[in-house]
């Protein structure tokens, strides 16, 4: 058996890792030390662990915790023989629980979970996941493995299917667990990347104890709530941010908000309707009207633009009692079919008036092919004839950009204060971003562009502004502006500041919110918000930058980024950025302080069951939210409650 490292050897791991890191151009997840994140500790997680003391902890079985184990540099290691297996003063019963180990080579550990005392070792009543070294290891079960029960499973578009997953980085390196226990599912993921899900007492979980060594034990996984167990097997492992989270009955978390905002919505247009649209189609199937994009003309007219995922583009006056909305362009047909198998993320998903759209007619759009797997940009220009009216030969397509599979294709675009042309790029879909876009400069996917529209360039019908931040960067794309993202829905500008705001949608566990800026690295596929993804290395030229807020899946599951609201008709809400999720209907409204670059509040707006599918904003600075409707009911706005 091997000698253990003592204090000091187990100093110099710690350290050695945090240069390394650096050297490599990975940093470690911007994560505070053995505390809460603003919004961990808004949403009910607790520590279990305050980076200094033993506290809440002790030996299993006994009363206190024995000198194997130690404090050092913020972690608890286990550096000494006999330091034996210890567990949490408290038992759990439906939770979640976070924490980062770092193993010594060929070292082996493990977490346990509904523990209790009656038996001689803790692994006789809690299923162990196993914490280990995975390349010198001892044993043929990995990392994030549930000891001889469940074991990672490829996803279903890797060619071998008889893959190992492996997402753990390598001894010395940080990596990190996260596991959901709870009666209608549990799971559990490694670094970001989800392994395998379970459910305690279901009959597969039944069928795999009883082919297992734990079927001699009457205890083994069926107490329903227990302590929680770091293993003692003779080797150095270190353990940090522990972190845990009870869920409710039902599994609920806390909201994570500072208050309740009291307002109501209103159907903005009530008797708008629009042009050339029926609900049911030929065929007699549903097609609700999904509007995914509303923005301001920019020509002083007061009108606004509209757009429909399935492809028409509508234009109308800005007036609570305006009847019609006029038939723009018709992309209907000519774009892929959203409703079609696995392309819910398709269609006509981004438009972009000129900012000299009055003099010019140019508005520019975003859609996917409707037979080929890429993505167009083109220009469509206003009818010499009618100033509600896209010329029908008017359109030029700008740029293709390849997409290897239906999702994440982004797709929103907006005109910035300097009048260069910003387009949001997802990472080109599935998960785990497959072909690592995100965080490589040569690739187009994952990244914020900026272009000249106004300038071609040789075979390109845009220019590339000779201050793009990559322009001189050996290997990469002039158009990037930002890059590291992995679906952003959508991006904005602030009318006010002219910042720009993004909502990145998370895989796992993470939802978040950036403000772009020029060169800026926002993680993925490296991170997933604030926290570490997979185990990829990579070099890149910038470290990443965190989100300015973040909300995990208990959450919500696909944020709709939003828009910072500039009225003046709603006090409460100037200055404000207003963003939701999708799956789970929650709207609010986040007061960022840029200088001091954290959040003073995250208000709620709506608790639940408004599926918002973007915002919009006319030249006042309203700001509207958009859904779909059968009735063609899809812009909304918020109203004081007391009216």
């Amino acid at each position: 058996m091997k000698k253990p490292m003592n204090v000091t050897t187990a100093r110099l791991m710690l350290a050695s890792l945090t240069v390394l890191s650096l050297l490599s151009g990975r940093t470690q997840a911007e994560v505070p030390l053995n505390k809460l994140t603003e919004s961990e500790s808004r949403s009910g997680w607790e520590l279990l662990f305050d980076g200094k003391s033993f506290d809440g902890w002790r030996n299993y079985k006994k009363e206190g915790v024995s000198d194997g184990w130690k404090v050092v540099d913020g972690a608890m290691v286990r550096e000494g023989k006999g330091a034996g297996d210890i567990i949490t003063d408290k038992k759990y019963k439906a939770f979640e629980l976070l924490l980062e180990y770092n193993i010594s080579p060929a070292g082996n550990s493990g977490v346990m979970f509904h523990v209790t005392e009656e038996n001689d070792r803790p692994w006789q009543s809690g299923p162990e996941i196993q914490v280990q070294d995975n390349v010198e290891g001892h044993d043929p079960q990995k990392a994030g493995w549930l000891y001889q029960l469940y074991k990672p499973q490829p996803p279903s578009w890797a060619a071998d299917q008889s893959e190992k997953i492996d997402a753990t980085r390598p001894a010395g390196q940080w990596n990190q667990l996260y596991v959901r226990i709870a009666g209608d599912n549990c799971e559990v993921v490694m670094n970001g990347v989800r392994y395998y899900t379970f459910k305690l007492g279901s009959a597969d979980w039944d069928k795999r104890v009883a082919a297992s060594k734990f079927a001699a034990y009457d205890t083994f996984g069926n107490a329903g709530s227990g302590h929680i167990c770091l293993q003692d097997h003779n080797d150095l492992v270190s353990y940090r941010n522990v972190k845990i989270r009870e869920l409710g009955e039902d599994g609920s978390v806390p909201q994570p908000i500072d208050g309740k905002l009291e307002l109501t919505s209103k159907l903005a247009f009530p008797e708008l309707k629009w042009e050339d649209w029926q609900a049911v189609d030929e065929a007699g199937n549903l097609r609700p009207m999904r509007i995914v994009e509303l923005a301001d003309a920019g020509d002083g007219s007061g009108r606004l633009f509209a757009v429909s995922q399935q492809g028409g583009i509508w234009i109308f006056e800005n007036r609570e009692d305006v009847k019609e909305a006029k038939l723009f362009y018709d992309l209907r047909g000519k774009v892929k079919d959203w409703k079609s198998r696995g392309a819910n993320e398709e269609g006509l998903l981004g438009l972009a008036p000129h900012p000299d759209f009055k003099n010019n007619g140019h508005v520019y759009i975003y859609y996917t092919h409707p037979t080929e797997k890429k993505s167009v940009i083109s220009r469509i220009t206003v009818s010499e004839d009618d100033p509600n009216r896209a010329a029908a030969d008017s359109e030029t397509v700008i740029m293709e950009i390849d997409q290897p599979f239906q999702n994440h294709n982004g797709g929103s675009m907006e005109f910035g204060p300097d009048g260069y042309l910003y387009i949001g790029l997802g990472d080109g879909g599935y998960r785990n971003d497959p072909h690592a876009a995100g965080q490589d400069l040569s690739k187009i996917l994952g990244k914020i562009l900026r272009i000249d529209v106004d300038k071609a360039d040789g075979d390109r019908k845009y220019g590339i502004p000779a201050d793009n931040p990559f322009v001189e960067h050996k290997g990469a794309l002039g158009e990037i502006y930002a890059y590291g993202l992995r679906n952003p829905w959508r991006i904005a500008f602030d009318s006010k500041t002219g910042d720009l705001w993004c909502g990145d949608v998370g895989q796992e566990l993470w939802e978040e919110v950036d403000l772009i800026t020029k060169g800026g690295n926002y993680g993925w596929s490296m991170r997933e918000g604030s926290y570490p993804f997979g185990n990829t290395a990579v070099e890149s030229p910038n470290p990443p930058i965190g989100p300015v807020w973040e909300y995990d899946h208990r959450i919500g599951r696909s944020i709709t980024g939003g828009r910072v609201y500039r009225s003046d008709r709603l006090p409460e809400l100037e200055g404000k950025y207003l963003y939701a999720d999708y799956v789970t209907g929650c709207v609010w409204a986040l007061d960022y302080d840029q200088e001091a670059g954290r959040v003073r509040k995250n208000l709620q707006i709506f608790g639940g069951d408004v599926p918002v599918l973007a915002f919009g904003e006319d030249a006042n600075g309203e700001v509207y939210y958009l859904t779909q409707s059968a009735r063609g009911e899809c812009i909304y706005r918020f109203e004081s409650a007391e009216k």
